[in-house]
């Protein structure tokens, strides 16, 4: 799939961009040709991962951005703009989750969890639309998740700011439609990532959570790329306002 799309000479972001699905997506659209722009929280990893790229023949910068600060996201896309002109892909992967049971949820956790997941989220779609209007072309994806859908117990902050990226990408999709921007958002299930290494290593937990999903398995990191390289490339120019679940067919129970 990677031969057929190709990014050369375009410059796509990715929020998130140094571990887990992030990292897994900006290596492919290094494969294919992007200037490659990894936001992490975490200045080192970024530049870890944007030297792995580097050395792999691509092209890749990094620049540290905490997502709960709007200041950060701002000096993101100004560097943006400085070192590459144009922005023609924008993904919004980066987020933040905690488990424990509703009522001991502070104003605290409820704050950070919406800072970083809904409103850093959603000015980062601001400050792209702003940069790819004048361009009258853009491709905005956002990271939200099957449980932004479905619900689930213990992490009700999380789930109800995935709901809100979903219905947020509909309305920002209807608003830039006439500028040929293109809003729309994925939903991954379980996916295996080192963040969730050691609880698939408990064999009881993982077969409960298996029960869960018809295919009988974790999606990968590449899963959720491949829908990312769709959804930004010129095979879904017809596509906007929506959210593709790549979840083993939880949505179905």
């Amino acid at each position: 799939m990677l031969k057929d799309i190709d990014f050369s000479g375009q410059t796509v972001l990715i929020t998130g961009g140094s571990r887990g699905i992030g990292a897994q997506v900006a290596q492919d659209f290094a494969k294919c040709g992007a200037n490659v722009v990894i936001a992490g929280r975490s200045k080192v990893s970024a530049e870890e991962m944007a030297d792995q790229i580097s050395k792999a023949g691509g092209k890749a910068i990094a620049v540290p951005c905490e997502m709960a600060k709007l200041e950060n996201i701002d000096m993101l896309f100004e560097t943006i703009k400085k070192e590459f002109g144009r922005l023609d892909v924008s993904i919004h992967n980066a987020g933040v989750n905690f488990t424990r049971p509703a009522i001991e949820v502070t104003e605290q956790d409820f704050d950070y969890i919406y800072d970083v997941n809904v409103k850093g989220l959603y000015f980062c779609c601001t400050n792209a639309a702003k940069m790819m209007i004048p361009q009258q072309k853009g491709k905005i994806i956002n990271m939200a998740s099957v449980y932004g859908a479905k619900p689930m117990k213990r992490v009700i902050p999380y789930i109800s700011s995935k709901a809100a990226v979903i219905h947020m990408t509909r309305g920002l999709a209807s608003e830039w439609a006439r500028y040929n921007i293109n809003v729309n958002a994925i939903g991954p299930g379980l996916i295996a990532t080192d963040i969730n290494e050691e609880e698939r290593r408990n064999e009881k937990w993982l077969n409960k959570v298996l029960k869960t999903i018809p295919l009988r398995k974790f999606g990968e990191p590449s899963d959720i790329s491949s829908l990312s390289l769709f959804l930004a490339s010129d095979l879904s120019n017809y596509v906007t306002g929506q959210t593709l679940f790549a979840d083993g067919g939880m949505m179905t129970e």
